[in-house]
């Protein structure tokens, strides 16, 4: 494997990380906000969905707005092992951050087209919703820099 590719999936997995340097220091932004969100959904007593999602919850039966705040600490369950591995990556296997960016371009290029197919029924648009292009479109660009060859 040679070039961009073996940048994405490097033959051993250390901490020599050769792509712009904002790439690398990006992550960590992106690492402290995945951490946040995913503690946020797994600690808040409505899961968040009320809190940051504005989903009305007060509109369901208590069953279903139970399982909704559920599904949503689950959710922050993923967000917090996700945001784990991009801390590891961030701090012991620099060598992967390109593959990390690759992982986030996929987890919201995903959920943008989750959300385009499966709306959720809210009182206002979402932080994730409004955020979820531009943070697509960054770690696009991220991603790009980081397999940029060395000079």
């Amino acid at each position: 494997m040679s070039g961009w590719l073996a940048r994405l999936l490097p033959a051993q997995a250390d901490n020599r990380y050769a792509g712009a340097p904002v790439a690398y220091y990006a992550l960590w932004l992106a690492t402290a906000a995945t951490l946040w969100r995913s503690l946020h959904h797994l600690l808040a007593a409505d899961g968040g969905a009320r809190s940051i999602a504005t989903i009305p919850l007060e509109r369901y039966p208590p069953s279903a707005a139970a399982n909704l705040v559920a599904i949503f600490a689950q959710w922050g369950l993923s967000q917090l092992l996700l945001g784990v591995v991009m801390l590891v990556v961030a701090l012991r296997y620099r060598a992967l951050v390109p593959l990390m960016w690759l992982v986030l371009v996929g987890e919201y290029a995903g959920r943008q087209l989750a959300g385009m197919a499966k709306p959720l029924d809210t009182l206002a648009r979402a932080p994730g919703a409004v955020l979820n292009l531009p943070v697509l479109a960054v770690a696009v660009v991220m991603l790009a820099l980081s397999l940029r060859a060395p000079r």
